[in-house]
């Protein structure tokens, strides 16, 4: 899988751009603050995963303008195909020109794997972070995901809002069984594919560890359900019984808080170096150790079920890696389309293939091969 062209209009500070990237690797260096990582953001928007960024749909608009475009060509199963987005009022979508029901219909199209510095919050930051970053990634190798992931969502936003009205309605509370199997249905195909995936993501990003690392930290990613306990399940069927149960015991505690206190929505994806917590022990240099793997993985595993390899967009990280682990970064990369921004090219001049592209302003101001 790789992209052909790239078209921006009025997309943050990236007014009017054009580009046709190598299939390899592509290098977009220049100063801080020229748009090196909005274009990398608009490749990763292509995916139908929001910005990586946090930002609004607003926010992706040049100021002063009323809309915005991104449009790029790219190759899959040896088809050349077109997504396209529209920012300004709503957002809308296209592939190959015909127009989508939402932008994240274009999951499962243009795959694509993205590693910024902010990705060291997949370590540092709570379960939230960890288990949007596992739906992101089975959203894009199973698009149907979307659909169960939406529909658990709302039962779940449901089921809250009648247990806080419960306590003045207690006449609600028969409705609640209702509600209570819609839920366990749900919980159980969420759970049931996080833990799948997350068996394959681990099993990945403990080799990809192993070789970073040189074998001195051993490396395990565990998927913790909340409520359920650690059993092996033989399948949603078994899983589904096992929510009800939960359910059952914490109907008390539930109608107590007035949320839902068991769930997927609750389950973290557990870093372990050492069968220690990498956030609460682990050093700066093994967190950003810990991402690299879970993201080399999550490459890897893309391009196994999907058999094709994603697009890989590393945004300004080559800085902050020593000069191993940028190699190994590389190595383990090769047969993907890479775009990488960075401030020095030069980091990259034992490279043999590929092109640069100089940035400024928000315009492409230089272009050269390897």
């Amino acid at each position: 899988m790789n992209i052909t062209s790239i078209a921006l209009s009025r997309f943050r500070n990236l007014r009017e751009l054009s580009m046709e990237p190598d299939p390899s690797v592509n290098v977009i260096y220049g100063d801080n603050g020229q748009g090196k990582t909005n274009l990398i953001e608009s490749v990763w928007l292509l995916s139908g995963a929001r910005s990586f960024r946090g930002a609004k749909d607003a926010d992706l608009i040049s100021f002063g303008e009323s809309g915005a475009r991104i449009r790029a060509s790219f190759r899959k199963d040896g088809r050349l195909q077109q997504a396209e987005l529209r920012f300004g009022g709503r957002k809308s979508a296209f592939l190959n020109e015909i127009p989508l029901e939402s932008a994240a219909r274009l999951a499962g199209e243009l795959c694509a794997v993205v590693f910024s510095p902010s990705h060291l919050s997949l370590v540092k930051d709570g379960p939230a972070e960890r288990r949007r970053f596992l739906d992101t990634s089975i959203c894009q190798i199973t698009p149907r995901y979307i659909d169960t992931l939406a529909a658990f969502s709302r039962v779940l936003q449901q089921r809250n809002t009648l247990l806080k009205d419960i306590s003045y309605a207690g006449s609600l509370l028969d409705t609640l069984d209702i509600w209570d199997e819609k839920f366990c249905s749900l919980a159980a195909s969420v759970s049931w594919a996080r833990e799948r995936y997350a068996q394959r993501l681990g099993g990945a990003a403990r080799e990809i560890y192993e070789g970073i690392s040189m074998s001195r930290e051993a490396f395990e990613a565990v998927y913790r359900r909340n409520g359920v306990g650690p059993e092996r399940y033989q399948g949603p069927e078994q899983l589904r019984e096992a929510y009800r149960q939960a359910l059952s015991r914490a109907r008390g505690e539930d109608l107590r808080c007035g949320v839902t206190t068991v769930g997927p929505h609750r389950d973290d994806l557990e870093i372990l170096l050492d069968e220690k917590s990498a956030r609460s022990f682990g050093s700066q240099g093994q967190q950003r150790s810990s991402v690299l793997a879970l993201k080399l993985g999550e490459a890897r595993c893309m391009g196994e079920i999907l058999r094709e390899a994603p697009v890989i967009l590393l945004d300004d990280v080559m800085s902050e890696l020593d000069s191993g682990r940028r190699e190994y970064l590389l190595n383990h990369l090769a047969g993907s389309q890479i775009f990488i921004t960075c401030c020095d090219k030069n980091y990259f001049s034992s490279l043999s293939a590929g092109r640069s592209f100089r940035m400024e302003n928000g315009e492409i101001t230089d272009s050269s091969g390897f």
